[in-house]
């Protein structure tokens, strides 16, 4: 937690109701995203009990397992759920734009759950599904081993920072604003909706409050409450289990779909209310450059998917899990100094620490020519920008830093002293400026000129050297041993 967003839920819990934390929205927003409410069953692992899924608001698709504990039904549910989930996923690949670097789609599938808990459970069931066989004893529909690669996908995408292929509501709205509970009441989708757009005539505590009551609001997923399992839940799925006439199945399913139908509806307004009010935030100027990444991410997985389409290993080698680490690293610099170059709020956390420094320019050598350090007495031109700031500057000299309004010039700090008004910040401007000696009108800051420079650069992490999978270290294991599908894969702890 920094000092502005401490700041922000100490406002939020004085005034009874959400502080933005955001002037800009910092994910991207698909025009048609597929929502997907779970619920599992509880002392199951990861048995799935039902799921409300679909592009439309007015239209959700309700999927139901009468008897979680049956695989045959749980995998009837996961072939129900390829349904309508693949036909989505594969309706983007068809429109495809051609780069210099290879064909792209024009748009990707956007898959949003509640929760974190949500991402869990697609991570699980992606899992659970993606090693099924099609063919011999437990043969599954050839949908079920599709879908589980597919929402494999989408959960490793969901934890690389900035991508917005399958974001969780409660993340997506924290980001923005900032209550006056904690983090950990704000992963209650209900609760933190509660603080961000209160009924009428209610507070943010109050509405909270409410929201915490399973009886007025029942839990976002996948869980359940436990009372709603002992008094409804239970005997709904025993008088499933009683039935011995197949004419009584219809409505003894019926009744577990109203059951279960009370439980996710309110969860899957809560979704779209959020959509609602993030769709309100102009989206950020680096927005369309991340999802242009997402983009490219789906394309390639989905051309894998038609060249080899093997599911992915149970866990990734040595040398994959580093470089995956690494990636995950520079995707993690590079979406802090996006966001904060995006916005000044987010900016003002790196002014507050020192990272960062709003200055007004006091003085500008602007035709300073210093040796180009590479002989022969040739000059280059490195003019010199003067700042007072009354920001706290903890820079070291030498450290590169990029304005937010110049973000394809970068400067380094050659001199920090302190003055009347605060600190004199003297700033090399190091490129930028033009291809000739004198540089071009405008590329240099003018006296005056209010200005935010920050040391958060994009490249911040740099990546290390990896070797090759085969030249992997007897201490990590030595070169793994190439993937081969097996029996193993589709072994399932019930049997």
């Amino acid at each position: 937690m920094t000092a502005i967003s401490s700041y922000a839920r100490a406002l939020a819990a004085a005034s009874g109701t959400a502080v933005p934390t955001a002037t800009v929205r910092h994910v991207h927003l698909a025009a048609r995203p597929l929502i997907l409410v779970p619920l599992a069953m509880a002392g199951e692992a990861n048995a799935p009990l039902a799921a409300m899924v679909g592009t439309e608001r007015e239209r959700p698709e309700l999927l139901v397992v009468p008897q979680p504990r049956n695989r045959d039904l749980r995998f009837a549910f996961a072939a129900r759920l390829a349904e309508i989930f693949l036909p989505y996923v594969l309706g983007f690949a068809a429109d495809i734009e051609e780069l210099t670097n290879g064909p792209r789609t024009v748009d990707a599938p956007q898959l949003i759950v509640p929760n974190q808990a949500g991402v869990a459970f697609v991570r699980l069931f992606g899992r659970s599904t993606r090693f099924r066989t099609t063919t011999g004893d437990y043969a599954v529909e050839p949908s079920v081993p599709l879908l589980g690669r597919w929402l494999t996908f989408f959960a490793e995408r969901a934890e690389v920072p900035g991508s917005s292929l399958m974001p969780a509501a409660t993340e997506m709205l924290s980001l923005h604003w900032a209550t006056g509970q904690s983090a950990l009441e704000d992963a209650n989708l209900a609760a933190l909706m509660g603080w961000i757009d209160p009924p009428a005539g209610a507070d943010g505590p109050a509405a909270a409050r409410l929201a915490e009551d399973p009886r007025h609001c029942p839990p976002a997923g996948p869980t359940t409450d436990p009372g709603f399992d002992n008094e409804v839940l239970a005997p709904a799925i025993a008088a499933y289990d009683a039935v011995t006439d197949p004419s009584q199945l219809p409505d003894a399913v019926k009744r577990l779909e109203e059951a279960l139908h009370s439980q996710l509806q309110p969860t899957w307004d809560l979704v779209w209310r959020a959509l609602d009010r993030l769709r309100v935030l102009p989206g950020g100027a680096s927005v369309p450059g991340r999802w242009e990444v997402d983009r490219s991410r789906y394309t390639g997985f989905h051309t894998y998917m038609i060249e080899e389409g093997l599911p992915q290993a149970r866990r990734d080698g040595a040398v994959a899990a580093a470089r995956r680490l690494n990636r995950m690293e520079r995707a993690q610099a590079s979406y802090d100094a996006e966001r904060a170059f995006d916005d000044p709020l987010v900016m003002a956390d790196h002014r507050v620490t020192g990272e960062a420094f709003l200055g007004s320019v006091v003085a500008v050598d602007r035709d300073r020519r210093v040796p180009n350090g590479r002989g022969k007495g040739r000059l280059v031109t490195r003019p010199l920008v003067t700042l007072r700031t009354e920001d706290p500057v903890r820079l070291a000299l030498g450290m590169k830093v990029v304005a937010t309004r110049r973000r394809r010039q970068e400067c380094v700090v050659t001199a920090l002293e302190p003055c009347d008004a605060g600190i004199l910040v003297t700033l090399e401007a190091q490129n930028g400026m033009g291809r000739s000696a004198a540089p071009a009108p405008g590329s240099v800051p003018e006296v005056g000129e209010s200005l935010c420079y920050s040391s958060v650069l994009a490249d911040g992490v740099r990546s290390a050297t990896m070797p090759e999978a085969e030249d992997t270290p007897w201490t990590h294991g030595g070169p793994p041993q190439p993937y081969e599908p097996s029996e193993q894969d589709t072994a399932e702890a019930w049997e």
